[in-house]
């Protein structure tokens, strides 16, 4: 809808009249007090300054055919107070707004919803998959140090093709970063390894059970290696989950150390891998985003395993040796390169989320994705569960819940 414009000017009529003083010879008319005839008149007008009235020239009339449309207007003795060609005028336009942008804003507000919403199904989709389709490699292929590997191989070619064909900016990498992002590299390499250790012994609600006390271990660290100290608040939100972590542990059927330990070492090297981001400090202009160092990560955590793979386990994951093993190969490499696509994505999305909310968000997010992961491999798997288990599990994701919560209470500043 297009608005009308609407203008305002002084009008003439509204100037006072002045009294008219009889002369012999000029007409003179008396002012208002607060008039300035400095700012009314221009230079040639006379002034009586005995009398402080000002005299008028006299002024002739003639009639011509000039073209000017100023000759044709009546002649008035008595000259503007303020000139034509300077009178200001007060205008106030509304400018027009189309209907349309309203409806655009909340169109786009609407597509920003739906775009996070679709992220945030697609990375609770991914885990499922990864952790359903892993769970099923490792049971029939125990060699955990192979199929991280393999995942980091997967991974690794799908960033080559990224940078390639210009699906994402191939960085330039220098040497002094590359220093820098090595121990990161390192813990993470470890981090996945122990996570696939422990899914490869154990049922993986209860592999995900024991990985909700990673705050744990990220306030323990932070306080040790930061010198960043708690609050009460997060103190007390620490203690459900290590009491829910517990409970589950003492009444899980598929419970045994090796898959304990696992579980618990993923947590310590995943959380130091997060300290170490914070200690290590890039410089501003040599600053990446997360998804450039979590792909130079993934491809330096393959050149770190590769060789250690070959020393643990050996050359495995061929044809010969898993048809030798009685395995079936296409299901194997199939459900193996599934579980990678997966495990690559899932960490991509991850980013790309914490990219558009706020860490708070991102945590309860993946908060979330743990209570999801949980449910569904119990379903998939058919995994027994007895209440007491049940009831451990949902105390430790519900003090996840509250740490992320309170996280954001931050401690009073000390008054000297």
């Amino acid at each position: 809808m297009q608005s009308t414009a609407f203008t305002f000017s002084p009008s003439p009529s509204l100037l006072k009249p002045r009294r008219l003083i009889s002369s012999s010879s000029t007409a003179t008319y008396s002012l208002p007090p607060r008039f300035d005839p400095i700012r009314a008149f221009s230079s040639s007008k006379r002034y009586d300054l005995d009398s402080n009235n000002v005299v008028f020239p006299r002024r002739s009339w003639s009639l011509s055919s000039a073209s000017n449309s100023s000759l044709s207007r009546p002649w008035n003795p008595l000259p503007p107070l303020v000139s034509e060609s300077k009178t200001e005028r007060f205008e106030v336009r509304a400018t027009a707004v189309p209907e349309s942008a309203g409806e655009g804003e909340e169109k786009s507000s609407l597509v920003k919803t739906l775009e996070l919403g679709l992220l945030f199904g697609l990375w609770y989709l991914f885990n499922i998959y990864f952790n359903i389709y892993n769970k099923q490699v490792l049971k029939v292929f125990p060699n955990p140090v192979t199929v991280t590997a393999v995942q980091f191989a997967v991974g690794t070619v799908l960033v080559v093709f990224m940078w390639t064909f210009n699906l994402y900016k191939k960085p330039k990498i220098s040497g002094a970063q590359l220093a820098m992002i090595l121990p990161l590299a390192v813990v993470h390499t470890l981090g996945n390894l122990f996570t696939n250790m422990s899914l490869g012994k154990v049922a993986v609600s209860f592999t995900h059970t024991i990985k909700a006390m990673e705050p744990f271990f990220s306030v323990v660290l932070s306080a040790m290696f930061l010198g960043e100290m708690p609050t009460l608040w997060v103190v007390g939100s620490l203690l459900p989950i290590v009491g829910g972590v517990a409970l589950a542990s003492v009444t899980e059927a598929s419970f045994n150390w090796a898959g304990f330990w696992s579980a618990m070492a993923s947590n310590l090297t995943n959380q130091s891998r997060n300290v170490l981001s914070k200690k290590v400090m890039v410089k501003n202009e040599e600053s990446m985003d997360n998804i450039t160092l979590f792909s130079i990560i993934t491809i330096m955590s393959l050149v770190l395993l590769a060789p250690v793979t070959i020393f643990m386990e050996g050359v495995k994951f061929t044809p010969a040796y898993l048809q030798s093993a009685g395995l079936n190969v296409k299901q194997v490499y199939t459900r193996s390169l599934i579980a990678a696509l997966c495990f690559h994505a899932y960490q991509q999305v991850s980013y790309m989320i914490l990219q558009r909310v706020s860490p708070v968000t991102h945590s309860v997010g993946n908060c979330v994705k743990r209570v999801v992961v949980i449910v569904s491999s119990v379903f998939f798997f058919k995994t027994p569960v007895s209440p007491i288990n049940s009831l451990g599990t949902g105390v430790a994701l519900a003090g996840v819940f509250l740490y992320s919560r309170v996280k954001r209470i931050k401690p009073k500043p000390k008054t000297a």
